[in-house]
């Protein structure tokens, strides 16, 4: 087998053995978005905490039945800094 061969083979091997990891940590992002909407953090503020576009962060919230955001100002949870 050829170097480029085996850097394909290897980057498979590693893409297969981490599969199952990154997707673990995908499933714990989306329940910390979703409990993060639930208690009030605002979508936009989900988006910006998370690795997720703001149409994911709204279709997550709609598969859930969680409310969209009222219309108007919205308010940042304490502590949190406007960018």
């Amino acid at each position: 087998m050829t170097d480029i061969r085996e850097e394909l083979t290897a980057a498979t091997r590693l893409y297969r053995q981490t599969e199952s990891a990154h997707e673990a940590a995908r499933q714990a992002v989306i329940a910390a978005a979703l409990a993060a909407l639930r208690e009030g953090v605002t979508p936009n503020e989900v988006e910006e905490l998370s690795p997720f576009t703001s149409a994911y962060v709204r279709r997550l919230a709609r598969a859930e039945g969680i409310p969209p955001a009222p219309p108007g100002p919205k308010r940042r949870a304490v502590g949190s800094e406007p960018r």
